[in-house]
């Protein structure tokens, strides 16, 4: 068996067998549908994984229509004529969670959806094309030219609109290191990412699967141990 029919293996008997298993994997990814997802929607999705970042999820799915309203739809082109007095008066705005950072990362994320835009047609467009064996190098223009877009919010974020990717969580990392990578402690270096790259390069050549089943079922076949 491959390594990763061994990482299958061991997820399908810890999560009761294959069936139970095949239910908890993600929807299967659709790049056309990405590529058809508005911007307004592409900058939604942003926001909101910012915003969940250091809260409760349920508090901002609960004031979410809110969000929608107070940001205009998050309309990228009305977002980036707003004058400063519309960012200033959403600190104090209770429709949506008042943390002033956060709001003007939505200002300059506006800014960043239109470039992508600009470049490809479209946000959706832009995120479907990029190649999926250099998904380390989209992750890093989301670090570089989005605003509070890395580490684990730019992951799930891209997860969000539909685009297929690994997630490198504590579990997914633990599981990589068990087949035998040689990542370092912290498992965040280049060195470590462009090792994670093709790892999941090769399981998806082997087994045909998206690299979002790859992440589910690795980080479901193992228990990362927890401090």
């Amino acid at each position: 068996m491959s390594d990763f029919d061994i990482i299958r293996r061991r997820a399908e008997q810890r999560k009761g067998g294959a069936d139970a298993l095949n239910a908890m994997l993600p929807a299967m990814p659709d790049h056309e549908a990405l590529r058809a997802l508005p911007d307004d929607r592409i900058l939604s999705q942003m926001t909101r994984r910012i915003f969940y970042s250091g809260f409760v999820h349920k508090v901002i799915d609960n004031k979410w229509p809110g969000f929608e309203e107070a940001f205009d739809g998050f309309d990228p082109a009305a977002l980036n004529i707003a004058p400063d007095e519309y960012w200033h008066d959403l600190t104090s705005d209770d429709r949506i969670v008042r943390n002033g950072a956060k709001i003007m990362s939505v200002r300059a994320n506006a800014a960043f959806v239109r470039e992508l835009a600009n470049e490809a047609g479209s946000a959706g467009a832009f995120f479907a094309d990029w190649p999926p064996e250099d998904h380390i190098g989209l992750l890093e223009v989301l670090t570089k030219r989005g605003s509070r877009l890395s580490g684990g919010t730019g992951q799930y974020f891209l997860r969000g609109i539909g685009r297929d990717c690994f997630i490198m969580t504590r579990d997914v990392l633990a599981c990589l290191r068990d087949a035998g990578v040689p990542l370092s402690p912290s498992g965040t270096g280049k060195k470590d990412q462009q090792l994670i790259q093709q790892t999941f390069n090769r399981w998806a050549q082997e087994t045909g699967l998206p690299l979002a089943y790859l992440s589910r079922i690795c980080g479901l076949s193992i228990d990362a141990p927890r401090e």
